[in-house]
This record gives structure tokens, C-alpha cells and sequence, in this order.
């Protein structure tokens, strides 16, 4: 997958990068059957994501994707698409995280999410919105953590990649 965009506000330096542990994650672009794209929105902090986490040991990017859809948004997905992948240097972790993004579509049902606690406990909530109102929402997502300065670049550079001419719509 090609890189999109390095996300690196703290100017983290190659050297520095090097030295920091690395996080591999996967995230979903998912539209439903009226063109409506799936964020949570984490209501205790007031900011919206894509669906997405990390990848386990064992696991690929593709198959954590489809976990993290059902297991946050409680929605199966297939795959139309490979977006790309966003690294990010965050200097208070000494982490480097890339994530790889998939356009995908709903299969079948909105279902219902198995949230871990942490996003129980941040109020996340699965909204469905017009890919224009996505990308509103992640722009004006509240920078009340460390952690949404990052999500808001990423989610924002993956949703303005969006190509709808590949999402086949019945």
C-alpha cells in the first residue's frame, strides 16, 4: 500500500523515530447501502474516528480490520478497496504507528458493538453520516487528549483519499 501522509507535529527526527517502539493498526472506511459512512463518536472527549485498532500477533492487516468493524461498529465487512497507510510519530510514546485503511463495504446488518472498556468508558457511540459530514465531524472532532491531535490528522487524510469511483452501490 502506498503511504499517504507522515504525521509528525512534534518533529520527531529519523534518529529519534528509530529508537521507538512500533504499532501496527488497521482501520475501515465503511459505507453502508445509502452511501453513509460509519465513525464513533467517543462523547466523553467530544471526537469522531474511523472504526479501527491494532493488529494482533498472528493477525493480518485485513483480518484485523474486519475484528475491529465488528467488535466497535458491530458491522461484518468486505473489502472493495486498499486506501493506503498513514505513519505517525508520537513523541510522548515514543511510538511509531502505522495504519494500513481499507475502503469497505457492510455486509448484511448493522449489528451491535462489543466494546472493550476504555471505549465503553469514552462514550463511544457508532454514528452513520454522508462522507462529506464524516470528514466535518473528524475536522472539528475536540482536541481534549494527546491521542485525538493524531486520530483527527489520520482520519481526516484517509477520508479526503476516498475515491467513490471504486465503491460499487446497488
Amino acid at each position: 500500500m502506498e503511504q499517504i501522509i507522515l504525521i509528525n507535529p512534534e518533529d520527531v527526527t529519523l534518529q529519534e523515530a528509530e529508537q521507538y517502539s512500533v504499532r501496527e493498526a488497521a482501520r475501515a472506511i465503511v459505507f453502508d447501502d445509502n452511501k453513509l459512512v460509519a465513525l464513533l463518536h467517543a462523547t466523553k472527549y467530544d471526537y469522531y474516528k474511523l472504526p479501527g485498532g491494532g493488529i494482533e500477533k498472528g493477525e493480518s492487516p485485513e483480518v484485523a480490520m474486519k475484528r475491529e468493524c465488528l467488535e466497535e461498529i458491530g458491522c461484518e465487512v468486505e473489502i472493495i478497496a486498499d486506501l493506503g497507510t498513514i505513519l505517525e510519530y508520537r513523541k510522548k510514546y515514543m511510538l511509531r504507528q502505522r495504519s494500513y485503511c481499507y475502503i469497505t463495504r457492510l455486509v448484511g446488518n448493522k449489528g451491535t458493538p462489543n466494546l472493550m472498556d476504555d471505549e465503553v468508558e469514552e462514550g463511544f457511540e457508532t454514528v452513520w453520516l454522508s462522507l462529506e459530514e464524516a470528514l466535518k465531524r473528524v475536522c472539528g472532532s475536540s482536541i481534549k487528549v494527546y491521542e485525538a491531535q493524531y486520530m483527527v490528522a489520520r482520519d481526516k487524510a484517509f477520508l479526503e483519499a476516498v475515491n467513490m469511483n471504486v465503491i460499487p452501490f446497488e
